[in-house]
């Protein structure tokens, strides 16, 4: 103890000094302005400075998509783990664990059964603070099964979007999870039943390049990071240097990749909207 506190400690009119929660306060990564964590629940964690959307997980989605006392999560998949004994700086099996304890989810894709303003919907949320939400066998095998219970449950499969791409650790067998969904969404057509896409940020690689873009209805949120390889690869690869705002939801919305961009708040809403049109105002009973 400091000679000072020791002073400090001796004089009772001295107010002791507090220290206030790490919780209390959210740095936004939009403008770097601090902001009080209750106001940016309430306001669907965006920024009300300058409208930034902070990601969020599949329990924050579920809360804020779906009618309250609806969700109804789906049993975590079976899948062999670390079929490749796969190890870097890092095992793999290690890197799983500790996503686990981080996120308290069993891997990136989670489904949730469920209504949105009444209309019967299965729900899957990649969490891109799961390993930055990458496809392995987990989540080819989750999406699978969220529209095995939209088949089932005769209603639309809505799938948020945010992932890195494929999981490296997993190899080839990630890269076949491509082929796999696109074939579940097939399977889905032939049943009749609408599938919609949110693509949040980030969402890239070859989640892009299969599911992600293959929906009946495709929706983004405002300045969303979407696309296959990254900006400066792109660059090197073309030696041009490319237009402000490439790969960002609006740009894509301007260019036919999107039907539209909803901002968080008007997101359910507007999804609500979407699936009556498309299963002709049909509600739960």
């Amino acid at each position: 103890m400091t000679w000072l506190n020791s002073v400090r400690n001796a004089l009772s009119f001295v107010v002791p000094k507090k220290e206030t929660p790490d919780h209390l306060w959210h740095k936004c990564k939009g403008c770097g302005q601090m902001v009080f964590t209750k106001e940016l629940e309430e306001n669907y964690y965006v920024c009300p400075q300058c409208d930034h959307h902070e990601r969020v997980g599949p329990k924050i989605r579920f809360q804020q998509i779906l009618d309250e006392g609806s969700c109804q999560a789906l049993p975590p998949v079976k899948v062999p783990e670390d079929p490749l004994k796969f190890r870097d700086s890092k095992r793999y099996a290690d890197r799983i664990k500790a996503a686990r304890t981080a996120t308290a989810e069993n891997d990136a894709l989670l489904n949730a059964r469920g209504t949105i303003d009444n209309h019967r919907v299965v729900v899957g949320v990649q969490d891109f603070a799961f390993m930055g939400g990458s496809m392995g066998l987990a989540v080819g095998e989750a999406f699978i099964q969220g529209v095995e219970a939209a088949i089932a449950d005769r209603c639309p499969y809505v799938i948020f979007t945010a992932a890195g791409g494929a999981r490296m650790q997993e190899g080839i067998l990630s890269l076949m999870q491509m082929p796999r969904a696109t074939v579940a969404i097939q399977m889905l057509h032939d049943a009749g039943l609408p599938y919609i896409v949110v693509l949040t940020d980030p969402t890239t690689g070859g989640v892009t390049a299969s599911y992600a873009m293959l929906g009946d209805v495709q929706i983004a949120e405002p300045n969303a990071l979407i696309g296959f390889a990254g900006a400066r690869v792109i660059e090197s690869t073309i030696r041009e240097k490319l237009p402000e705002g490439f790969q960002r939801a609006e740009y894509l919305l301007e260019h036919g990749m999107l039907d539209m961009v909803v901002h968080r708040r008007d997101l359910r809403e507007r999804l609500a909207q979407t699936i009556g049109y498309l299963c002709g105002q049909r509600k739960a009973a």
